[in-house]
């Protein structure tokens, strides 16, 4: 009888014990959550926040007054996605470095920050169910390797088809590259540019 009753005095401090494990996870869990960005219909590499996407232009060393994010972080086109031709996917791996400025779930349209055309923003659905936000029909990216804002450090790779450059705020790709190289990911034969 002595076991069965020291199982019986276990039960109520075991059940407590995971109730306080699954409580402390459930804490966790939902910090973790909030403080993470979210991304546009669940998908790898968007960039955007829950209360849309803003974008505005700054000036940035080295290549002028550009178009930024609602997070002051550059952003980039893709040469060959003139039009909204979207080729720059999570499917080929590219959104893991150049993460897709997207628009959360329910949103139709970015907004217009300071010296940006509001006419000049746009979308295109993208072949992963996200909504790329486009300006000037070019979809907008930022770079993994801009660790901060204010950098331009994706200005003139060329990879996944196309060379990457920040976009003023009339439209027009700036192409005066301060350093022009290729990511390592590019498929264009070592990146010599032959």
């Amino acid at each position: 009888m002595t076991t069965t009753s020291n199982r019986r005095g276990r039960g109520p401090a075991r059940h407590l014990l995971y109730g306080a494990v699954i409580a402390g996870a459930a804490t966790v869990a939902a910090a973790c959550g909030s403080s993470a960005p979210t991304t546009s219909a669940g998908s790898a590499g968007a960039s955007s926040s829950p209360s849309g996407v803003t974008i505005s232009t700054k000036s940035v060393h080295g290549v002028g007054t550009v178009l930024v994010d609602g997070q002051g972080r550059t952003l980039y086109m893709l040469t060959s996605e003139r039009g909204g031709k979207i080729t720059c996917t999570a499917a080929n791996g590219c959104t893991k470095l150049w993460p897709v400025a997207a628009l959360p779930t329910g949103m139709t349209a970015a907004k217009a920050g300071n010296g940006v055309q509001a006419s000049l923003l746009g979308t295109a659905n993208g072949p992963d169910g996200v909504r790329y936000v486009t300006y000037d029909h070019w979809p907008l990216y930022t770079y993994a390797g801009d660790s901060a804002p204010g950098q331009a450090n994706g200005e003139g790779i060329a990879s996944f088809g196309g060379t990457w450059y920040v976009l003023g705020a009339s439209g027009t790709p700036v192409t005066s590259t301060a350093h022009p190289a290729s990511s390592p990911s590019s498929s264009s034969g070592g990146g010599y540019g032959y």
